[in-house]
């Protein structure tokens, strides 16, 4: 039987002696030890929360329940950015003014005016935060130039409550949504905690109809909330920060002093770590929510399993490839025209890398082929098209797309590329599709059970291949990489060698893939045993999980890389 002894022998273990200076370190913004889902803090702070609140959804009015899950988002982010919250405020303020007199307007150029005034205002705040000094470093090195670096800090999260934001002003724009009936609704909206930091990108229009509907948290949705946690947690702190902490970063950060075979293995390490890292806060993210009567939308739906790279973008961070193809890619025109927005990226970035590769040639001449090679393969995905028009729009509308999409993802060359080469990927894969269209019989014979495998093979190590650039620490490192892999020789005492001394990592690896791997029916199958179990047994499921966590936390804390985004 438990006793309240050991309830706090219990408490004393987790959260220490509790104390005033005990509270003020839980009260104070620690830029080291930033709120996180997977951490003792937040599970405690939420179980304080989570009761209040369910007594707030008994109110008659959603008043009480707004300003009290507004006030804990933003303490949640003030525990994630500090001061920060005050930008977050400021932002949500001038986007609900500009937005309430884009909806009264009735002439379309003040309407435009709103429109166009709420995104400069955002993508300046986004700017200057994210890109300042990686302007100042580019405008240094061409011009020799003299311009010091800005001392300023990413706020958490961003990239993701700009883009909300945005979308929200837009459909109001575009007459898909009416505005929230109050401020306090849309700040409830703009900085709803649980996926205030780093996703998913909630629309608005799918988000703001559910703040004014009745709170119905069924025994359904209590247990699919608690089953994506549990999913979530073993994903994020089990395999992929002990896959990063013990392999992958180490290898990421010096390549050159690691073998062939050992980078190879570090690229497969990193692209199931990024999925675990990133599902799994998606899915506490949306069981968190869910446990609050929200539906947030599903943001991964297995992406190693596409069998090409435009299935990829239905499957991989579907609330971010959704809003880009929604706000950005029929903005610039889509595959119905061409626009000076749409061509105007593509031309810059082949410009600019075979002029780099021109000025690199003396060193090397290899950047000049592919930069040649690229922007040929590029032009070839519309000219041997059938419709060539139209696929030269969409291409580039494509093009632009996936290079912004990248540079969203951070200031740098890496992003940069990372984005280039989907970009150059979904245009090939395009024309292929046009040459080779897939069959629309779903009976499954034996040579086409062979060319899916092949494509979803092909298709996951071209995704490998475009994670190096984006882990990588900077371009340059990201070739060292390629280059050590592009030495691999079959060694196999080499190779044993490599993965008796990181067994353990080896076997997160392996587990984490057969998770990603294992039939969709298998995983429906242990949902509904998970369903059928008694309160309790679920119960004891959660706290063995969160002992599990626990046990295989590091002293380093490891934070979501989602959150330099």
């Amino acid at each position: 039987m438990i006793t309240i002894t050991d309830i706090t022998n219990w408490l004393k273990t987790t959260f220490g002696t509790i104390d005033a200076a005990q509270v003020n370190e839980w009260i104070t913004f620690n830029p080291k030890e930033p709120i996180l889902f997977n951490t003792a803090f937040f599970l405690g702070l939420f179980l304080l929360f989570y009761p209040i609140y369910i007594l707030t959804t008994k109110a008659k009015t959603r008043v009480y329940r707004h300003i009290y899950v507004f006030a804990f988002s933003l303490f949640f982010y003030y525990k994630s950015s500090g001061i920060y919250f005050c930008l977050l405020l400021f932002s949500g303020l001038v986007d609900y003014t500009l937005a309430k007199f884009l909806y009264e307007e009735t002439k379309e150029g003040y309407r435009k005016f709103f429109l166009i005034l709420s995104i400069i205002f955002n993508l300046s705040f986004l700017g200057y935060f994210k890109y300042s000094n990686f302007l100042i470093d580019n405008y240094n090195q061409l011009f020799e130039g003299q311009i010091h670096f800005i001392d300023v800090i990413l706020p958490v999260g961003i990239s993701f409550y700009t883009f909300q934001s945005m979308s929200y002003i837009i459909d109001i724009y575009r007459r898909e949504l009416e505005p929230t009936k109050n401020m306090l609704d849309y700040m409830f909206f703009v900085s709803f905690f649980p996926q205030l930091v780093a996703g998913p990108i909630v629309r608005a229009s799918e988000f703001i109809p559910q703040i004014y509907s009745k709170i119905q948290l069924s025994r359904a949705d209590f247990d699919s909330a608690i089953f994506l946690i549990i999913g979530g947690l073993i994903k994020k702190t089990v395999i992929s920060d002990y896959i990063s902490l013990n392999f992958v970063d180490r290898v990421f950060d010096a390549p050159k002093s690691y073998t062939a075979f050992e980078n190879l293995i570090a690229s497969y390490g990193y692209t199931i770590q990024i999925y675990c890292d990133f599902s799994g806060y998606s899915d506490m993210a949306i069981g968190i929510a869910l446990l609050m009567g929200f539906k947030l939308s599903l943001n991964f739906r297995t992406p190693y399993q596409s069998a090409s790279i435009t299935e990829f973008w239905r499957r991989w961070h579907i609330s971010l490839s959704t809003w880009l193809r929604d706000y950005l890619y029929i903005s610039v025109g889509g595959n119905r025209r061409g626009s000076f927005g749409g061509f105007l990226f593509p031309s810059l970035f082949f410009a600019g890398l075979i002029a780099w590769a021109t000025w690199y040639y003396p060193v090397s001449p290899i950047p000049l082929v592919i930069a040649i090679a690229s922007l040929l393969v590029f032009c070839l995905t519309f000219l041997l098209a059938k419709d060539k028009k139209r696929t030269m729009f969409t291409n580039v509308n494509l093009m632009t797309t996936m290079l912004l999409g990248g540079f969203w993802h951070g200031a740098s060359l890496k992003f940069i590329i990372w984005g280039a080469l989907h970009g150059i990927a979904l245009a090939v894969n395009k024309l292929f599709s046009d040459y080779f269209p897939s069959s629309k019989d779903k009976k499954i014979t034996f040579w086409k059970a062979i060319t899916t495998a092949i494509s979803v093979l092909v298709t996951f190590h071209f995704v490998v291949f475009c994670w190096i650039f984006f882990r990588a620490k900077d371009f340059s490192v990201a070739l060292d990489m390629i280059a050590s892999i592009g030495e691999l020789q079959f060694n196999w005492e080499q190779w044993a060698i490599v993965i008796s001394g990181y067994e353990n990592v080896f076997i997160m690896i392996a587990i984490g893939y057969a998770l990603h791997f294992v039939p969709a029916k298998i995983t429906q199958g242990l949902k509904t045993i998970f369903d059928r179990l008694p309160m309790l047994f679920k119960a004891l499921i959660l706290a063995l999980t969160f002992w599990l966590v626990a046990a295989m936390a590091s002293s380093e804390l490891v934070p979501f890389i989602y959150f330099q985004f």
